[in-house]
């Protein structure tokens, strides 16, 4: 995994978001018009877990009991088994010219004279000739041929806005909207979610996804449940249990004023899921589960939070929607070839061991992987990199996935006015379809403008 020499303000504006995203915590300025992550300024709604070592927030919840938590999601644990959206972002801006590499696009080699791929280098994508596959995305390619992947070739929306942060933001809360204030997803939890499960939204990560931003029903950060600890020091192993069970009634304990009521709050969401997630770590906080397929080692966390998120499904934990970012940035303004190829490698092997884990579990057709970065790079290179473009590729990974092209790629000869990839696919009808066709929801309850949208046929 490499870390390309992106933008000062891409890598400042990451830092930043991930402050926004705590609980309680502003955003500072980074430029003028800049839009505010979705789900900044939780604080009078929301609690953060961190007083002993915890690694998990939880939003939207303040006033949900350990009693409220426990049966919320026993309840749903024991429900039909809803169908789960696994959300992954590649920040940065991923080239999709270089994911799909249009090698038989007479434009190509002209505008990439010194990135570009030889025809032959990777897999032909069968769909259209003119593109093939990067040679790190191998597994991609694989599961594409398995009919498991549809593609998205050149999606993106009209008047594409090359900021990091606001197109970014307009993914999230699935409009074009600088004052959005919820995610899409979180919008969808809050039509189709319930009051007391607080696992049903995750944000695979230390702070709130913003496209999981709810704005009624409680959602969770879990880096990992193998980081979800409490640290009792010297305590004997055979004393953890009876110790930490006593810490989750002390919650119950009536009396004193707000703010100690609003401690107990936290001291009985934080045990109640604690149990949710015990029988996923062992009591010295070691992963307390096995997968039946071997992950990747490189990829930083990702291998390890996929890796979990399929033991948690197979563990029957209510989760509905999930957010995760992939191995790596993909600001790839500068030493482009090495970064995009370590990066992508890292985070396609991961999903393809994710995949192939929910089908050793039989729990592939309860599952949609949506792969997808805030925009394209520009067509011509800058010499070693590129630069922030327009239209990029997304993808809708699966059993269920229809698997086939969704619009077309639009060729070199004609680009937008700023010169860059035209889109042929709106990003928001990808949602319409996700809603609709594999959450069940009319879209029109969560996407602005759904019924001008088209819904590509994306599930089986």
């Amino acid at each position: 995994m490499i870390d390309p020499c992106a933008c000062t303000d891409f890598n400042r504006a990451e830092l930043l978001r991930a402050t926004a995203a705590a609980a309680g915590r502003g955003l500072p300025a980074i430029e003028p018009g800049m839009p505010d992550p979705a789900g900044t300024g939780l604080d009078r709604r929301s609690f953060l877990l961190r007083g002993a070592g915890l690694a998990m927030s939880v939003y939207g919840a303040s006033k949900l009991g350990l009693d409220q938590h426990e049966a919320g999601v026993a309840q749903a644990a024991g429900g039909p088994s809803a169908p789960v959206l696994v959300s992954v972002f590649l920040p940065g801006g991923l080239d999709s010219l270089s994911l799909l590499a249009p090698v038989g696009d007479p434009r190509y080699a002209t505008l990439r004279p010194t990135l570009k791929l030889n025809a032959g280098d990777g897999t032909t994508f069968a769909e259209d000739s003119r593109l093939m596959w990067h040679p790190s995305a191998a597994g991609l390619a694989q599961l594409h041929a398995e009919g498991k992947v549809s593609v998205f070739p050149a999606v993106g929306y009209d008047h594409p806005n090359q900021s990091h942060f606001t197109s970014r933001h307009f993914w999230e809360v699935g409009a074009l909207d600088t004052g959005g204030t919820r995610g899409w997803m979180g919008r969808y939890l809050d039509v189709a979610g319930t009051l007391d499960n607080p696992l049903q939204g995750m944000a695979l990560s230390a702070s709130l996804a913003p496209a999981l931003a709810t704005a009624k029903v409680p959602v969770a950060a879990i880096s990992k449940p193998s980081d979800y600890s409490f640290p009792l020091g010297n305590v004997d192993t055979w004393l953890k249990g009876p110790t930490l069970a006593a810490y989750g009634k002390m919650g119950a304990a009536g009396g004193g004023d707000d703010a100690l009521a609003y401690a107990r709050s936290a001291v009985t969401q934080s045990d109640g899921v604690r149990q949710s997630l015990g029988a996923f770590v062992t009591p010295d906080g070691k992963p307390g589960f096995s997968s039946p397929v071997t992950y990747p080692s490189a990829g930083g966390d990702l291998p390890a939070r996929l890796s979990a998120l399929a033991a948690m499904l197979a563990g029957g934990l209510p989760i509905r929607c999930v957010a995760v970012e992939g191995a790596g940035s993909y600001d790839t303004h500068s030493n482009q070839t090495a970064t995009l190829t370590a990066n992508v490698k890292a985070t396609v092997d991961a999903l393809l061991a994710f995949q192939r884990d929910l089908e050793a579990r039989g729990l592939a057709d309860r599952v949609l992987i949506q792969l997808w970065s805030e925009f394209g790079r520009r067509p011509q290179e800058n010499g070693s990199g590129t630069d922030h473009g327009a239209a990029g590729c997304a993808f809708v990974i699966g059993t269920r996935a229809k698997g086939t092209m969704i619009g077309e790629f639009p060729g070199l000869a004609t680009l937008d006015g700023q010169s860059n990839l035209r889109a042929t696919s709106d990003f928001r009808a990808m949602y319409c379809s996700l809603l609709e066709q594999w959450l069940g929801v009319d879209a029109a309850q969560v996407i602005p403008g759904a019924a001008t949208l088209a819904r590509p046929q994306l599930v089986r």
